[in-house]
């Protein structure tokens, strides 16, 4: 769109634009490794991230790949096999679920506009996303099995999206997915013809931005925290939230927009 400024993280692994209402989109950028998730990876999304975090007026990310046909194919193999100490390759490991955590605890909703196919760490991205639009044709899956390997690191967010047992197919027998088996099992929201792919992802993510972006954050912060928690301490979490959620201008103004029949004028307080 015009009037954007794009920024690299990563050098140019990863860029990130600010465009009309708000909307960040963020694009993986090595399609020559096809968006491997290596350290350079890593730090551009974790920079874009970051940004989006400090950015005033963002109020939705759009997640997607500047290759034609492919998200992530997920880690870079030859990682596995680098000479490094033990220490080493224990911190590495680390870092794919810090940007799992960064991208679960931003303050505005990820929408992933998922473009092409998304293998291993790439689907652990799509799964750490909040909204997922799926163009028609792409597939999805944890082929590491294959090789030797197994998705240790982002099995636990297949548990939390995925039923054990199709969890269980996938990691052992490492076969993919398409588009509409991932909207079956709940992976994705939406399986989207190619010729409104972009039209869509548009018209949901305006739809974001046009919310009130307090109550986004409120409403993610509360989602995430409370997902894990027994019956009992969830409901008390969340009446924490929804207390503080009634003290806040958006919510009078929400009310009286309603009541009056116009548009809200969101403040952000």
């Amino acid at each position: 769109m015009s009037g954007q400024q794009v920024s690299r993280g990563g050098g140019d692994a990863v860029l990130y634009t600010l465009g009309s209402h708000g909307v960040v989109t963020v694009s993986l950028n090595r399609p020559e490794s096809r968006n491997a998730i290596d350290d350079v990876m890593i730090d551009g999304l974790l920079e874009a991230l970051a940004w989006v975090e400090n950015e005033s007026t963002a109020r939705c990310v759009v997640l997607t790949s500047s290759h034609e046909s492919v998200f992530s194919a997920g880690g870079n193999l030859k990682g596995f096999a680098a000479e490094e100490s033990i220490i080493d390759k224990h911190a590495r490991n680390g870092r794919l679920p810090g940007v799992i955590a960064a991208m679960m605890r931003l303050k505005v909703p990820i929408l992933c506009a998922l473009n092409g196919h998304a293998l291993a760490g790439g689907l652990g991205l799509v799964l750490a996303c909040d909204l997922a639009l799926a163009r028609e044709g792409i597939r999805v899956g944890t082929p590491e099995i294959n090789v030797g390997v197994f998705p240790f690191m982002i099995s636990t967010l297949m548990l939390r999206n995925i039923p054990r047992k199709r969890v269980c197919e996938l990691v052992f027998l490492g076969e993919q997915l398409s588009a509409e088996e991932a909207l079956e099992l709940g992976i994705v929201n939406r399986v989207v013809a190619a010729e409104r792919f972009a039209e869509t992802v548009a018209d949901w993510s305006q739809r974001l931005a046009g919310k009130s972006p307090l109550m986004l954050k409120l409403g993610k912060q509360a989602l995430f925290e409370s997902q894990d928690l027994p019956l009992e301490g969830a409901l008390a979490l969340l009446q924490h939230y929804l207390t503080l959620a009634q003290g806040t201008d958006d919510v009078k103004e929400g009310v009286a927009a309603f009541m009056e029949k116009r548009p809200p004028v969101w403040r952000g307080a």
